[in-house]
Formats: structure tokens, C-alpha cells, sequence
């Protein structure tokens, strides 16, 4: 259950979305503009800090707090969502694995929105492999020196703090004991190649970038320690995957609430389109499979407050949601028939929004790795 200073952000939150974000999220998506006015606003709000405690942030909020106000933010436009996705993974990495120096250096100018993070994964030729990477931070004296390229990376432009994920030991046995994450700053050696065009997802950059003989501190290490980097990283995706998952629930509730309006509103054979038993049973569905997705999210999000490993119940809950989001996307284009195609309607923008939860932050096909392998682990014969 929320606080009730939890359940008021949430409301504000709502009001937010309605008043700001819809009468205008069709037009910025249409132009792929940054939306820079609504989110200073989201800083203004404090929804940057959302992820990060005191003494460094005033407004932390339990898991499922975080997710209501992400199902929120893309009901109104998914976008804005993700604008604050990779900033809080990295806000909760800093918050349970970072040394003293690097939490007050970073924390609190993170919770005001002055510095934006990212997080730096996916590499051209690894996708969801992630020990596969070939970037590489070689320690030279006094500092590393990092060399590889990372794709898909959200707000890579605007973002002050990058926590890259690398190889600080390449010849490191398991894999997964060599990587490292790295707390980056942007200076010479860092590029933005360019902006990756989508279908999808507009107005928030996506980037491909790359990294020549950039030098970095060796307190730039997450945690003082190298060779963490990859179970650090596994507890950070987390909370992405409840965000992810929650991302999904409102563009599935915008397609929601979006097609009961319009089958109340449009007739045909003399009666609304709701009473048609084909539309009535499209919106019972679309219903049912929505909140049966949230009591997974929410479900997830519990497990993570608990302080116990989550990934089974985030990988469930990222897996069923964005599954759920676009059939219901898909579902709402039915229900509003030939408008559903009209750019004039937003249920196009939910259709082509949707497979981003499907295929980011790890995609379905890894979800269903990663639930089988800790399925087994927690009930070994």
C-alpha cells in the first residue's frame, strides 16, 4: 500500500500529465522535439529524486510508488517516461553500491535534475549478451583508459553522468568477474555518433557512442572495487525492468481509456460500438490483461523493497506488461477501426510505442531465460 504522501504525488503526478503532457504530446511526438518545457517541470516536481534517500534527496519513495508515477508519466506520453528511466537505475546503483565521495558528489545534484544519468550497456554486436562486451578500460598508472562503442542508449545527449558498463580485466575467468561499472563524465574520448532513428519513442534521443582513449579516474569504479561491475548491474536492472514494466502499463491503460471513450462515443447500426459483442469483448480483455499486469509490477515492486533479489518477479512482471501493452495497443486500433490508422487519433502513437517495452532493457526472449534459470534456483530437486 502507498503512503499517503505517496498516494499524493501519484495525484499530482496525474495532474500533471492531463493539464501539460496530453495537449501537446501529439504534436512533440509528431516533430520528435525534446521536451524540454514539461521536463523541467518533472524537476521542478522532484521526479529525478524519486529514486534517491535522504540526506541526499527529500522525496524517495518506495518501488511501487516509483512505479504508479511512471505508469502515469506514459499515459501521457511514454517518452517522458524514459526520460527518467536510466537516471534512476543509476541513482540506485550510486545509493546501494557507491563508496561515500562518489553519493555526495553525484546524489544530490542528481535528485534536483542539475545532473541526468544514463546507463551504458548494449554494444552494436552484443545486444542483450552482455558479457560479450568489448569495451574496455585498461588501468594505465593513476587511471583507465576506455576504448569500445555502446548503442541504444537513452538521453545519451543530455546526460552529465554516464555509468558505463566494461571489461576493467579481459582476461578475467568467468567473464562476468572482469566488468566493471565506471562512473563517466563526458570529456575528450567521449562521442555521440548519432541519433538512432525509431519508430517509436520520439522526442528523447537514443544514441550510439563511442569511446577513445577516454580517461577516467580510478575512483571512477562504482563501489571502489573493480570486477562487481555485472552483479551490480543485474540488481540496477531491477528497478529498470519494473520501470520498463510500469512504462508498459500506461501506454496500455492510455489505449484503455482512450478505446472506452470512443466505444461510448461512436454508433453504428443505431447503437454505441461498446454493446457490439466483438468491441464488448475487446474491452473486457483489454481490462482483465491490464490489471492482472499491474498486480504483477506491483508485485515486483514489493519483492524489490523487501531488499530481496527481485530479478524472477521484475522479469515476470517486464515479460506480461509489455506483452500486455501491445496487445492492447493493437486491440484499441480495432476498436477505433480506420481512426485507429489516423494520426489524428493517439492509439497509433500506443501501437508504436509499445514494442519498445518489448525489446528493451533486455529483451522477452532474455526474460524468459532469466525466469526459468531462477525458477530452478529457487526450486532445485
Amino acid at each position: 500500500m502507498l503512503t499517503a504522501e505517496e498516494n499524493a504525488i501519484v495525484a499530482l503526478t496525474g495532474e500533471f500529465v492531463d493539464r501539460e503532457v496530453r495537449p501537446v504530446a501529439r504534436e512533440l511526438e509528431r516533430t520528435d522535439t525534446h521536451p524540454e518545457d514539461l521536463i523541467e517541470q518533472m524537476k521542478q516536481m522532484g521526479v529525478f529524486g524519486l529514486g534517491i534517500p535522504e540526506p541526499w534527496g527529500d522525496a524517495h519513495v518506495s518501488a511501487q510508488c516509483y512505479a504508479a508515477v511512471t505508469e502515469e508519466l506514459a499515459r501521457g506520453w511514454m517518452s517522458l517516461a524514459g526520460a527518467m528511466g536510466g537516471h534512476t537505475v543509476v541513482a540506485k546503483l550510486l545509493g546501494e553500491f557507491g563508496t561515500p565521495e562518489q553519493k555526495d558528489t553525484y546524489l544530490p545534484r542528481m535528485a534536483t535534475g542539475e545532473i541526468r544519468a544514463t546507463m551504458a550497456l548494449t554494444e552494436p554486436g552484443g545486444g542483450s549478451d552482455l558479457q560479450a562486451m568489448r569495451t574496455v578500460a585498461r588501468r594505465e598508472g593513476a587511471h583507465y583508459v576506455v576504448n569500445g562503442s555502446k548503442t541504444w542508449i537513452t538521453n545519451a545527449r543530455r546526460s552529465q553522468l554516464i555509468a558505463l558498463l566494461c571489461k576493467t580485466d579481459p582476461t578475467a575467468t568467468p567473464a562476468h568477474k572482469g566488468i566493471s561499472i565506471l562512473l563517466l563524465e563526458k570529456g575528450p574520448g567521449f562521442h555521440v555518433l548519432r541519433d538512432l532513428p525509431k519508430l517509436g519513442y520520439k522526442g528523447v534521443e537514443t544514441c550510439e557512442l563511442a569511446f577513445d582513449d577516454l580517461v577516467a579516474p580510478l575512483d571512477a569504479v562504482l563501489g571502489g572495487t573493480p570486477g562487481r561491475g555485472f552483479a551490480q548491474m543485474m540488481r540496477g536492472l531491477e528497478i529498470g525492468r519494473i520501470q520498463v514494466a510500469s512504462r508498459a502499463l500506461g501506454v496500455g491503460r492510455a489505449a484503455l481509456e482512450d478505446s472506452l471513450r470512443y466505444a461510448q462515443q461512436r454508433e453504428s447500426f443505431g447503437r454505441p460500438i461498446w454493446q457490439h459483442q466483438s468491441i464488448g469483448n475487446h474491452l473486457a480483455d483489454m481490462a482483465t490483461k491490464l490489471e492482472a499486469a499491474r498486480q504483477l509490477v506491483y508485485h515486483a515492486a514489493r519483492r524489490y523493497d523487501s531488499g530481496e533479489r527481485a530479478d524472477l518477479e521484475a522479469g515476470m512482471a517486464k515479460l506480461f506488461a509489455s506483452e500486455t501493452a501491445m496487445e492492447v495497443a493493437l486491440n484499441a486500433v480495432r476498436v477505433h477501426g480506420g481512426y485507429g490508422y489516423s494520426t489524428e487519433f493517439d492509439v497509433e502513437r500506443y501501437f508504436r510505442d509499445a514494442p519498445l517495452m518489448i525489446v528493451g532493457e533486455g529483451t522477452n526472449e532474455i526474460q524468459r531465460v532469466v525466469i526459468a534459470q531462477q525458477l530452478i534456483k529457487r526450486h532445485r530437486i
